[in-house]
């Protein structure tokens, strides 16, 4: 019925061959992986025959653009980023006090001129407890004192801190006591100098002492 003849098992392949043939087939495959996919590829050549039949070159191209494809996703993303980062940034919020309602914050700025050796004050009223925040910078380096008394409880000087030679400063006091709290300057150079003060804080008022 069947034209077709069933093969012998004389016909069939031996296991031999067969392992023959498979170890051949991988030597040939590793050869051609070797030989051409490595350095066409990856740029690896272990053999020299990639560099010498010009498939190293080919490789090197192929890595190269890669990395630069990779660098520019790489730039793309930081680039995202940063502008997401610009485009949610902080506000300056303004100082407020716990023990202060919003109608009590002030924020003040002054100016003063200080003539050669010339020294000045400028206080705030602060309550016990209340700070007040501030700024200063001077076209010239001066000396400073920050302190603050009180005629009501008998308090001549009480001190927060002092600099020599300086040309800003920023910082917070916090009232120790009921009553003036603030900076003293004197210029120490041979030439007048402008100082700029900015204040924020639940104070009660703001003056030139001299």
């Amino acid at each position: 019925m069947y034209n077709s003849n069933i093969p012998t098992d004389r016909e069939l392949p031996s296991t031999q061959k067969l392992i023959k043939s498979t170890l051949l087939a991988l030597v040939g495959a590793s050869v051609l992986l070797a030989t051409v996919v490595m350095p066409a590829e990856y740029a690896i050549d272990p053999t020299g025959i990639g560099k010498l039949t010009g498939l190293q070159q080919m490789g090197e191209i192929r890595v190269s653009l890669e990395a630069e494809a990779a660098q520019e996703e790489v730039a793309k993303l930081v680039s995202s980023a940063q502008a997401a980062t610009e485009e949610v940034k902080p506000q300056p919020v303004a100082y407020e006090e716990e023990n202060a309602t919003p109608a009590e914050v002030r924020n003040d700025e002054m100016k003063i001129t200080l003539a050669p050796n010339e020294g000045t004050e400028i206080k705030v009223s602060l309550k016990k407890g209340h700070k007040v925040h501030y700024e200063w910078s001077s076209t010239g380096k001066v000396n400073f004192d920050n302190h603050g008394d009180s005629k009501k409880l008998n308090i001549d000087y009480h001190g927060y801190g002092k600099g020599i030679g300086q040309a800003t400063d920023k910082g917070t006091i916090e009232a120790a006591f009921d009553g003036n709290h603030g900076w003293f300057w004197r210029n120490r150079n041979k030439e007048t100098v402008t100082l700029t003060l900015q204040t924020n804080g639940a104070y009660t008022d703001i003056k030139r002492m001299n």
